[in-house]
């Protein structure tokens, strides 16, 4: 199986001024079209898309998985490239993408995202290779999931990695991390909750503790020194969050 194929980019924004030029920029030469699905940005976010060139809808915010999956179908291009505002393509993944474009030999390819946290790499740890299923044949899969949604696809789809990083620039401050975690950590709750997953006393006491340990010791996250640090406290914490808040509604 080997084709040439065409690409859109699709984006779901909203107040994403920071981050929304290094993203548009980053996909030249790989994507051809643009789209942009915004749910009612009040910042600079528009603006600076169409003087760039991408094609803006603006439709309401219906979840993470449904905005991306409405982006999705209004692509008119057979292959999706789905990125966040807060990502841009490396010169190493753009030519990775470049030459399955002139030779597609699988359905969909995994993207190894590199996280910029508090502008430090973060190279160990749980977050790196954090392998993401980012660009696919779309008659081949759609998102699925009520947080950390994914692209599932059928068990007979071929799936590859690229080489080269997909670079994310997640948090400029340790207050965006806790602000986040806070927001992320509800939401994992309510689907716990949601879905009949408890949480004993024994993963809300062990849980957290075997977190930090896993990725700082075991997954290397020492090696990013104080951030790795912080990160890996910061997975444990989050861990906690996430089981106290679904023992909470699960009373």
């Amino acid at each position: 199986m080997s084709s040439s194929i065409q690409i859109s980019a699709v984006i779901i924004t909203h107040n994403e001024e920071k981050n929304i030029l290094r993203c548009i920029e980053s996909l030249k030469d790989v994507a051809d079209e643009i789209i942009i699905v915004d749910s009612f940005s009040t910042d600079k976010t528009l603006t600076t898309a169409y003087e760039f060139g991408a094609t803006v809808v603006s439709h309401p915010w219906v979840g993470y998985a449904a905005q991306k999956n409405f982006a999705n179908s209004i692509a008119k291009h057979d292959w999706v490239l789905s990125l966040d505002a807060d990502e841009a393509i490396s010169e190493k993944l753009k030519e990775s993408i470049i030459k399955i474009k002139a030779n597609a030999q699988a359905d969909g390819y995994e993207l190894s995202r590199l996280t910029n946290y508090c502008g430090h790499w973060i190279k160990h740890g749980d977050w790196y290779p954090d392998y993401k299923l980012r660009l696919w044949k779309k008659t081949m899969g759609n998102w699925q999931g009520f947080i950390h949604e994914e692209i599932k696809m059928p068990a007979n789809a071929t799936v590859q990695k690229l080489s080269g990083d997909l670079l994310h620039y997640s948090y400029y401050s340790v207050l965006d991390h806790v602000g986040q975690m806070h927001k992320f950590t509800e939401l994992m709750a309510q689907d716990n909750h949601i879905n009949n997953r408890k949480a004993s006393l024994f993963k809300i006491v062990f849980s957290p503790p075997t977190k930090f340990i896993k990725s700082y010791f075991f997954r290397l996250g020492f090696m990013d020194g104080f951030f790795g640090f912080v990160v890996a406290v910061m997975s444990a914490h989050a861990t906690f969050l996430k089981y106290i808040r679904t023992r909470e509604l699960g009373k």
